[in-house]
């Protein structure tokens, strides 16, 4: 078990019903890597974390009206989680394993005008990954012509 010290930064926590068959299923489908898990007096999974290069996900159970998986308020997501590979990592070999361990893919690998190749999936309680990969750095002005935006640091009135 490694020590749970996190540097400054973000990290996502994730509601499920079943947190124990969530966090394997993270593990074999995604590859992320189990950090520590955290029972009580009974074994119920009280806390848990995952690791992904540098980033955490927290993985727990439904605790209260607000924290709810999807498969308790009609499939309904309020956030999505984004999971950047490395470069170079086969993202089309990423969704297949995804896939195969039982995600329903919404959207299949496709390259995006701003040069990352992405997909998005399904957990088997609904909540909704991307998982992204850049497979041609391009500049904010390479990205503009081709879809069409403005990229700019800040909002301006």
């Amino acid at each position: 078990m490694t020590e749970a010290h996190r540097p400054k930064g973000l990290s996502s926590a994730i509601s499920y019903r079943d947190s124990k068959a969530a966090f394997r299923w993270l593990e074999e489908a995604f590859g992320f890597e189990p950090l520590f898990v955290l029972l009580d007096a009974d074994g119920n999974l009280a806390h848990s974390e995952m690791g992904y290069g540098a980033s955490v996900v927290m993985i727990g159970n439904e605790w209260s009206d607000d924290h709810k998986s999807p498969q308790s308020i009609g499939g309904k997501n309020t956030q999505s989680v984004h999971v950047q590979l490395a470069p170079g990592d086969d993202i089309d070999a990423h969704c297949a394993a995804a896939r195969a361990a039982g995600a329903a893919i919404i959207a299949e690998p496709e390259t995006q005008f701003y040069g990352d190749r992405t997909y998005r999936a399904k957990d088997p309680e609904g909540h909704i990954w991307t998982f992204g990969v850049t497979v041609a750095a391009k500049t904010a002005a390479e990205w503009d012509a081709e879809g069409g935006f403005t990229t700019q640091t800040r909002l301006d009135d």
